[in-house]
């Protein structure tokens, strides 16, 4: 009973809205400290429901905790409960609602006292652990782009705390204060990194970023582990530290280039990218966030080394890649780029990785032959296993798809446009691997696939490596084209007719989404619907590319093919009819009347598009009946062939039939010798001449229909077939007489036992 009372008081405490009375009193207590530490110990406790968070939020607690909390306080109690309650606060409501109230100059510059008290006076275990914590807040403070973290001189003595280990400061804030090793300060030490991360995208702060030096202090730890002396960060600390500082480089290096150049970037981080691919002893721990798949290796520090390169790089700044090509950067990342797949297993860190090398190579290559010729035969030879990628492991949720990506953009920015790369690349059938990936109907890879092959069709040995292509069933690289384009169209909702014809002549290519798009007339350099669909799907690709093969002599396409090829081939005429379209549609809605010749050529464009509509519709009515009468005649063909088989065998059992008769009635075997002595006459010559004597060739009184002779032949079924009309019986021979009278047993036969059934041995 008692419980159940407790909990109804509590209950009855947050419906009433206590905690919000209990926040509004704390202005009642201005000078009285022992009132407000009550009021304050009363707030701690309430603050743990979340229902009273809220009231206390409505009452806006934290401004009126956070502009208190540094008022004197001989206990400590004061700053500590407030802190707790701020904590709660964060826990139990909305951070976007909370934060706003603490983003004003009032609150920042309480937590920056607070901070620096703690940080330079604090000596207990406690105090630092409330460092922390309100370093904390103030980091979610700062994440908040109103506050004024610059305007209190918060951010540049954060910087300055961030930074004094590792470059000396001159600064009377912090001489002779030093960093113990303790576990509170090297959490405090992480969170100033993560500080300076979130400082950094405010532009605005990058200035306080290059006086403060943070650049150097970053790269301080770019270099290989060191074994740590009596008083120093442990391995694992040391290695958690070294990753964080490298992953907040990654985020201040691009803001701050000519600190990058100034402290040697690109050599440092190159050498260490080497020393992550050497045989030092040195193995990762793993142990935090950033060493995620580093444990026993030196992947998670390659994987974060990468990630400063990477953004770096695609500045496109010439002088820092120009200092990188000039340094060996090209064939180290290719050199990497094979470590990693000789050495480690499809993991997501190592895919990772590769990633990252590759869309680098693609910035570093892109628009540039002296650098893509430094790419050379080794990189194409790098790149084509990567685009023998099983269909299976698309999806697995490693990241092969981005692998596969990168691949095709490195591809593509790093072998296009160099000739003797493209001819290399042709040798090693690399065109075979794009067209087998464009088979697996990756709708994110597709487009990408036919930018390249776009592309390569401009070396003029392309077309034939396309043509030779064979897929499974034999299908021809023209067929799989035309499918894409038929299953593009579906997708689009483009009209046909159920045998693939146009069924709007006056727009062929219009899907359903363009068809219901409202017209609105905007100025000339804002690309329209029909222009915007060029690049959002990819037949303007799939028409380049079957320009570039030629429309005539296409191998392996079926009726249905040509049908769709006819609108393939027609693909530019019917876009500039849309084009066309909508300029008259914006004229119409815009209220605006054409003058007189004008108006004449917008009519004859649009009856001469109208014209090719129905001209590609007549040409597919015509191969659809072309095929059709193909179709008849090879019909014919097949029937005049099982007829002339059935006349044949007709033929065959009529003959036999004639056989049996012959053989089983003496009066129809004298009638059918009848008949053949009669045709044997009438075949003969009826003019003799004189003096010759005819040597008759039949014998007479012999009715046999076989031409006759002094030994004859009797034929039957093979014993092979039968095993013999005796098989089964001690009589059983390979030949019986045929001399006359009936069988006779024959003395010294002796049956041998058979190796195989119906297989006799006689002697």
């Amino acid at each position: 009973y008692q419980a159940l009372s407790s909990n109804y008081k509590r209950k009855m405490v947050e419906l009433g809205g206590l905690a919000e009375t209990v926040v509004l009193a704390l202005s009642l207590a201005e000078n009285e400290l022992t009132v407000k530490l009550w009021i304050i110990k009363t707030l701690q406790h309430l603050s743990t429901a979340e229902a009273n968070c809220q009231f206390m939020l409505d009452a806006e607690a934290p401004r009126r905790l956070c502009s208190h909390m540094n008022e004197s306080d001989s206990t400590g109690q004061l700053l500590f409960r407030s802190s707790e309650i701020l904590w709660n606060l964060l826990e139990n409501t909305s951070r976007e609602e909370m934060v706003p109230q603490l983003s004003n100059l009032e609150c920042v510059n309480a937590l920056k006292e607070a901070f620096t008290n703690l940080l330079l006076r604090g000596s207990r275990n406690y105090d630092r652990q409330l460092r922390n914590d309100i370093l904390v807040i103030s980091t979610l403070i700062a994440q908040n782009p109103g506050a004024p973290m610059i305007e209190t001189g918060f951010s540049k003595q954060l910087i300055l705390f961030a930074t004094f280990v590792e470059v000396k400061s001159q600064s009377p804030l912090v001489k002779g204060f030093k960093l113990t090793y303790t576990n509170e300060d090297f959490e405090l030490k992480k969170l100033l990194l993560n500080m300076l991360t979130v400082l950094a995208k405010d532009l605005c702060t990058v200035q306080l970023l290059h006086e403060g030096k943070v650049m150097l202090a970053l790269f301080y730890y770019v270099k290989p582990h060191e074994k740590p002396g009596v008083l120093d960060w442990s391995v694992a600390q040391h290695e958690e530290l070294q990753l964080h500082a490298i992953a907040t480089l990654a985020t201040v290096a691009p803001l701050l280039v000519e600190d990058y150049m100034m402290c040697q970037g690109n050599t440092r981080l190159l050498m260490f990218l080497e020393w992550c691919a050497s045989n030092d002893p040195f193995v990762g721990q793993g142990n935090s966030f950033h060493g995620t798949g580093g444990r026993g290796n030196k992947l998670a520090q390659m994987r974060y080394c990468l990630r400063v390169l990477s953004p770096v790089v695609s500045l496109c700044d010439e002088t820092v890649n120009l200092d990188l090509c000039d340094q060996g950067a090209i064939n180290q990342l290719l050199g990497l780029l094979k470590y990693t797949s000789n050495n480690y297993k499809e993991e997501e860190i190592v895919l990772e990785i590769q990633t990252d090398i590759l869309l680098i190579l693609s910035t570093l290559c892109e628009n540039d032959t002296h650098r893509k010729e430094l790419f050379g035969w080794e990189g194409v030879d790098t790149l084509i296993p990567f685009l023998k990628l099983d269909a299976k492991k698309f999806y697995g949720g490693l990241g092969h798809h981005r692998l596969l990506f990168s691949t095709l953009d490195c591809l593509w920015c790093c072998v296009m446009g160099c000739t003797i790369l493209e001819d290399y690349f042709l040798e090693k059938e690399g065109l075979f691997l794009l067209l087998d990936l464009l088979v697996l109907n990756q709708r994110n890879v597709c487009n990408q696939i036919l930018g390249i092959l776009v592309e390569f069709c401009d070396n003029p040995k392309a077309a034939s490596h396309i043509n030779v292509w064979r897929g499974k069933k034999e299908q021809t690289a023209a067929n799989l084209l035309i499918g894409l384009w038929r299953q593009e169209e579906e997708e689009l909702g483009v009209k046909h007719d159920k045998v693939g014809r146009i069924a709007d002549i006056k727009r062929p290519l219009v899907g359903h989404f363009q068809a219901h798009q409202s017209v609105t007339p905007m100025p000339a350099r804002c690309p329209t619907v029909a222009i915007m669909d060029v690049a959002e799907n990819m037949r303007a690709k799939i028409y380049c590319v079957i320009c570039k093969l030629g429309f005539e002599n296409l191998p392996g396409l079926s009726a249905k093919d040509f049908v769709t090829l006819a609108i393939i081939r027609r693909y530019l005429d019917f876009k500039v009819g849309e084009i066309w379209a909508e300029i008259c549609a914006e004229l119409k809605e815009e209220k605006f009347k054409p003058v007189t010749p004008d108006q004449e050529a917008i009519r004859v464009i649009t009856e001469t598009f109208s014209k090719v509509g129905k001209m590609v519709v007549s040409l597919q009515t015509e191969m659809l009946e072309s095929h059709q009468y193909q179709e008849r005649l090879e019909e014919q063909k097949s029937y005049s062939k099982i007829q002339s088989l059935h006349k044949q065998k007709d033929m065959v059992n009529k003959s036999w039939q004639n056989f049996l008769t012959r053989t089983s009635n003496y009066e129809a075997l004298k009638k059918a010798k009848k008949i053949q002595e009669k045709s044997i006459e009438e075949s003969r010559s009826k003019t003799r001449r004189p003096n010759i004597t005819f040597h008759p060739t039949d014998i007479k009184k012999l009715n046999t229909t076989i031409a006759a002779g002094r030994l004859i032949t009797v034929e039957s079924t093979p014993p092979e077939l039968t095993g013999g009309p005796l098989a089964d019986t001690e009589l059983a021979l390979k030949r019986l007489p045929i001399c006359g009278g009936a069988l006779q047993r024959v003395k010294g036969v002796k049956v041998m036992v058979p190796l195989k059934k119906d297989s006799l041995s006689v002697k």
